[in-house]
């Protein structure tokens, strides 16, 4: 990988805009410039993040970022960038226009716009989605989701391993991985309150189902979908309302019946909150019906789903979550 020369060339702008020295107008009389601002790139130069530095150079966010932003930016390690080349066989001296565009959006998907999340941010709320600055389907921008139960973590895989590092224009954490485009499945993997979700897809798969549903929200290529997913909560509640004893757990299910449950969770189509219509929203497995007022779904059965309005909008690369308190049902 040629990245020596981009280095070289972002470290040479660096050291001649921190490093100018005072000037003088005559013998007797000198002017001191005013420091110019360290920016996000900055200090990712700073803290030798050479490999971030070619990749923004190479998708020309250099000027991007040294822009007044605020900018949150998680800075991947040159370890970990050299890991993704390896792993993608790209060569930053040598894109298409199509990888060019990829490692693009996979840099912006680093990237926060418009606040300074420090950690004490972070940990303060716990855990939680944000947008980057990265695109999915309709140009919508992409979710992350971050965690502070052992260290700061994004999409389930990135560790923060240097944070709050300070510039004129945003704050740099530093991340031991690149964080990957998600997908439906990334979010529905590492949210454990929807662990429920991934056990009714896993059991589904067991036969032959209308969907191979792990396989379809784990491929980026796919789609776009749209899924409303239901929460723990929902399924524990669908349980219940099967078998009042609680002597029925979900791996007790059919595998064909639980299939068919599913489908009527998915539409075809990347579907955000505002564009949620009000009336009939065909599914993979039939009818139901929305009011985009109320955020309400309503199954065949005439059963009430709740869109859970502080989980929806959840953007992927291959679709849309939106999280419900309700399994919706098929016709009896």
């Amino acid at each position: 990988m040629k990245i020596i020369s981009k280095n070289f060339k972002l470290l040479t702008v660096f050291l001649l805009v921190i490093g100018t020295t005072a000037c003088s107008d005559d013998d007797d009389n000198t002017v001191t410039p005013t420091p110019a601002p360290t920016t996000v790139v900055d200090v990712a130069l700073a803290n030798n993040l050479t490999s971030l530095a070619a990749a923004l150079e190479a998708t020309d966010l250099v000027t991007t970022l040294q822009g007044d932003g605020p900018f949150t930016v998680f800075a991947p390690t040159n370890d970990a960038f050299e890991q993704l080349l390896s792993d993608t066989g790209l060569d930053l001296d040598n894109l298409s226009a199509d990888e060019e565009a990829l490692v693009k959006n996979i840099l912006l998907n680093h990237v926060i716009i418009g606040s300074t999340l420090t950690s004490t941010d972070l940990v303060d709320a716990g855990s939680g989605y944000t947008n980057t600055a990265a695109t999915g389907p309709n140009d919508a921008n992409l979710s992350i989701y971050f965690t502070t139960n052992d260290g700061v973590a994004l999409n389930g895989s990135s560790t923060v391993t240097s944070a709050d590092n300070i510039a004129s224009n945003g704050i740099v954490h530093i991340v031991d991985e690149v964080i990957a485009l998600p997908t439906i499945a990334t979010f529905a993997t590492t949210n454990p309150a929807l662990s429920n979700l991934v056990a009714a897809l896993q059991l589904a798969d067991t036969e032959t189902p209308t969907v191979p549903y792990i396989a379809t929200v784990s491929d980026a290529a796919t789609g776009p979908f749209t899924v409303f997913a239901p929460s723990n909560d929902a399924f524990a509640n669908l349980l219940l309302e099967l078998d009042p004893s609680g002597n029925t757990a979900l791996a007790d299910l059919d595998p064909a019946t639980v299939d068919a449950v599913l489908t009527y969770h998915i539409v075809s189509g990347n579907i955000q909150s505002s564009g949620l219509p009000n009336g009939v929203v065909t599914t993979l497995g039939g009818d139901i019906t929305a009011d985009n007022t109320a955020f309400t779904l309503t199954d065949p059965n005439d059963r009430v789903s709740n869109i859970v309005s502080s989980l929806v909008d959840i953007q992927s690369i291959n679709g849309v979550v939106h999280v419900i308190d309700t399994v919706l049902l098929p016709a009896p």
